[in-house]
């Protein structure tokens, strides 16, 4: 039986379009973008040109102050744009995909086989080690650094968030590997953070590590707050979090040998259709996702969650730690003397 904590503030923002238990199926985008701005601190360095071939799992730029750490194409195919904004800012590096989808070559065996040294190897060459984020500063972790402890929310409480008991049934194989692989990674513990409201299906059962149960609104999921309750962070130390989707990644990583950028994502928001999860793939346009889904033309587009999200057009790309898209309307509606009204039928906490 794990330890219950019981948060009090928060707000849990009541929001139509919650997705369905319902999974699709659908092409894979045509094209797919990286994009140095979804990683803080970021200061690119290209390796690739306009033109040339890529595989899935091939550096595309790397990070200028830690050359170590490499940001890879997430399918095969040619590379047709380097899109610069000001002072020649790279934005993204767009990649148009091939039908067939060949990855790079990595080490395939069982991580609890494997010294530390040839894991943070395998995870720095194959691309996924950005998806470990260190705190305090939410930045990419250093490999060079000793964390104290890896905390994992197993649970989002963001509006109209995924179903991680939903998205995750058929991977708990992938799941236990990818655990293994971190818990090579650091001398402490690795922190499951449950909610206490649901049955955890998969995260409950796993093996090697320390649970802890959260009940409370918004933002009991986010990991700082989990961190905040369970072991607070001291002068000089710190703690590497990572999100359940990337464990998958790690894990499917180690057990195939390829790089598979390949996720369930949540479709969702009041201005969708039918609010349900697609099969998606980081980085991927969002044209085949979004085609004939929505409601109408003046919607805001979000990749991620409507409170810490970012707005993208309809023709933009999934970012590399989101999980769902949500789709709400524009807000540019103004209401003659709505400030003055008393609101009965609007929603107030």
């Amino acid at each position: 039986m794990s330890k219950v904590i019981k948060l009090k503030k928060g707000l849990d923002i009541q929001i139509k379009g919650q997705p369905a238990n319902i999974l699709e199926h659908i092409s894979r985008p045509e094209t797919f973008a990286i994009k140095p701005a979804d990683f803080q601190g970021l200061v690119p360095k290209l390796t690739v040109a306009v033109g040339d071939k890529v595989k899935a799992g091939t550096p595309l730029f790397f990070d200028k102050y830690h050359p170590e750490v490499q940001y890879v194409s997430p399918v095969s195919g040619e590379v047709t744009a380097i899109n610069r904004g000001e002072r020649r800012r790279i934005l993204e590096v767009v990649v148009k995909s091939e039908r067939e989808n060949l990855s790079e070559n990595f080490l395939k065996a069982d991580p609890q086989n494997l010294s530390i040294d040839v894991i943070k190897a395998e995870l720095l060459k194959s691309g996924i080690w950005p998806a470990i984020k260190s705190r305090p500063f939410g930045i990419v972790a250093r490999s060079t650094d000793q964390p104290k402890a890896i905390f994992i929310s197993c649970f989002d409480s963001s509006p109209l968030a995924p179903d991680y008991d939903f998205v995750f049934k058929d991977d708990a194989n992938a799941w236990q590997t990818g655990i293994n692989a971190l818990s090579k990674l650091t001398s402490g513990k690795i922190n499951l953070g449950l909610s206490a409201k649901k049955e955890n299906t998969i995260f409950s059962q796993t093996k090697g590590v320390e649970f802890t149960s959260f009940s409370g609104p918004h933002p009991a999921g986010n990991v700082g707050i989990q961190i905040h309750a369970v072991s607070p962070l001291n002068k000089g130390e710190i703690v590497w979090t990572i999100q359940p989707q990337d464990v998958i990644m790690i894990g499917r990583l180690f057990l195939t040998g390829k790089y598979d950028s390949s996720r369930i994502i949540a479709l969702s928001g009041s201005e969708v259709l039918e609010p349900k999860y697609f099969q998606y793939w980081l980085g991927g346009s969002l044209t085949v996702l979004l085609k004939g889904k929505h409601s109408k033309e003046n919607v805001r587009i979000i990749s991620g969650n409507v409170l810490t999200g970012t707005a993208v057009p309809a023709n933009g790309y999934l970012g590399f730690y989101d999980t769902m898209v949500s789709i709400i309307p524009e807000g540019n509606y103004y209401e003659m003397f709505g400030w003055a009204l008393p609101g009965f039928g609007k929603y107030s906490p």
